[in-house]
């Protein structure tokens, strides 16, 4: 077998064991598919954080993501980031974020995250941050957060996460 060959053949067996991998790391929650569940490292002293996830609705109907509750923080919410007028905006989504069916939210920064508030530590590269995320028709769920380094802008790719997520 020439050189490219074995090397494409290389290239698609571990394509398919980084896909298992990140399989491993979803959590069904009803009709929902929560995955990607990071953070970013925190400077020492930081007092706020954001987490991000994937949420995937394979269902009929909508569910909301109403709350986040975690030992880690005095309070997480709900947050959405925009543009407006040219000028960048952030507000808590008082009422939830809405799951629409057959749809995929994406929390990443830049757009809805969660606001991690009054950080009791900070945030260390390779903690897992647990949280329990509450959905108004898919009950509650506990996720744990992969933090990633202080710059990352998304989550890091392949690894075992198995076992981090489970349904409460």
């Amino acid at each position: 077998m020439p050189s490219i060959l074995r090397s494409i053949a290389c290239a698609a067996v571990l394509a398919s064991l980084f896909a298992a991998s990140a399989q491993a790391q979803e959590v069904k929650a009803g009709d929902l598919v929560i995955s990607q569940a990071w953070s970013r490292a925190t400077p020492g002293g930081a007092k706020i954080g954001g987490g991000y996830l994937t949420i995937d609705n394979k269902g009929n109907a909508p569910d909301r993501l109403v709350s986040v509750a975690g030992d880690v923080a005095g309070k997480i919410e709900i947050h959405e980031m925009a543009m407006n007028n040219g000028v960048m905006t952030m507000r808590p989504l008082d009422k939830g974020l809405p799951i629409e069916p057959g749809k995929t939210v994406k929390l990443a920064p830049g757009g809805y995250h969660l606001m991690l508030m009054d950080l009791k530590n900070p945030l260390k590269q390779g903690d897992k941050v647990p949280l329990t995320l509450e959905f108004e028709k898919a009950g509650k769920v506990n996720v744990a957060l992969d933090v990633q380094g202080v710059g990352a802008q998304a989550p890091a790719a392949g690894g075992d996460h198995s076992g981090h997520m489970m349904k409460k």
